[in-house]
């Protein structure tokens, strides 16, 4: 499944959920240096799902405030209604 995601870098704390526009908002600590604010949003997003990271992989959008990600399907049963419970947080 894939994801559209806004990482906004530099927040006081790591959180997902919530939109901006269809995109899925996931806020870091992480400065955007070096891929830092990226790799901290994979995690974030791995982790508020229930999937282990290596489930989640940055399809396009390396050094852009808006990413693809895309999560393994069989990662969980339930990933849609994850997405989507993200998403309404």
């Amino acid at each position: 499944m894939r994801v559209a995601v806004r990482v906004r870098p530099g927040a006081s704390r790591t959180r997902a959920g919530g939109v901006v526009g269809d995109r899925l908002v996931i806020t870091t600590t992480a400065r955007p240096v070096d891929g830092a604010a990226t790799e901290a949003a994979l995690c974030a997003l791995a982790d508020a799902l229930g999937v282990r990271r290596r489930h989640v992989r940055l399809v396009c959008g390396a050094t852009s405030r808006d990413k693809l990600v895309e999560v393994d399907d069989d990662a969980t049963d339930d990933l849609p209604a994850r997405v989507q419970g993200l998403k309404d947080a």
